[in-house]
């Protein structure tokens, strides 16, 4: 690609990325971003890496026809990202719904005790975090009946978005060794994986254990280990959206 057709794209990608981090930013009660403003954002970023692609593909010719293949690819990445955008925003209403619940993007909200089930999402996965007081009894790993219940509420949603990808995550506090508590997460994430594998639903279902390794309070009080005692379920829409959650 030549430098005179390089130099703009890439001033347009730091841009779009730009605008992307600055659409609709969270506002100070952390109210979630409206569905239009994280569609914009996702089609920002699909059209960033769509032109990126177009233009730096198809071996060697002329700008003009660089340029046509940057604009094509931007418009593709645009109504891909829209489409992923709008479609996690979307899913997160109907979880929350179906949990008897509301969306919370406030980042404060995982150390507010009185809250035992939140719903969040990003442009990237809709998350939904359980607390371990309302999931199972002390050492064990099998969810109660009420948390059973809880569980199989999520079937209509993940029946409707068959291709999302569901990842099961157990967290513990620093009590015990790191082993026990890895094996005790893991066991706990497992257990509401293959619940939600036998609901019936066709999803990809897998699951992992932190550990201690990703607290979200100090471990240093009994009520702040009760915060870190939790699951947390991740709904991706595809596998490039898939995060670590051990250390992100």
């Amino acid at each position: 690609m030549k430098k005179r057709f390089l130099k703009p794209l890439l001033a347009s990608s730091v841009a779009l990325v730009m605008m992307a981090g600055c659409t609709a930013p969270m506002g100070a009660t952390g109210t979630p971003q409206s569905e239009t403003s994280k569609a914009q954002q996702g089609a920002m970023i699909g059209a960033l890496l769509g032109a990126v692609v177009g233009a730096t593909t198809g071996g060697n010719t002329n700008s003009t026809t660089k340029r046509q293949r940057a604009l094509i690819g931007a418009a593709a990445g645009a109504a891909a990202g829209y489409g992923i955008g709008y479609s996690l925003d979307q899913q997160a209403k109907e979880v929350a719904q179906v949990l008897n619940t509301n969306v919370n993007n406030n980042p404060s909200a995982e150390k507010d005790a009185s809250q035992n089930l939140i719903v969040s999402n990003t442009d990237k996965y809709v998350k939904i975090m359980f607390r371990d007081s309302m999931m199972f009894a002390t050492n064990s790993s099998v969810p109660t009946s009420s948390a059973q219940s809880k569980i199989n509420e999520l079937y209509p949603v993940l029946q409707k978005y068959q291709t999302t990808l569901v990842q099961s995550v157990g967290h513990t506090d620093n009590r015990g060794s790191y082993e026990y508590n890895l094996n005790l997460s893991n066991a706990r994430a497992t257990s509401v994986a293959n619940s939600i594998k036998t609901s019936g639903v066709p999803n990809q279902v897998f699951a992992k254990g932190c550990s201690f390794s990703k607290p979200i309070a100090s471990n240093s009080t009994e009520s702040d280990m009760a915060l870190n005692r939790r699951v947390e379920v991740y709904l991706y829409p595809n596998e490039a959206s898939v995060i670590d959650p051990c250390k992100y």
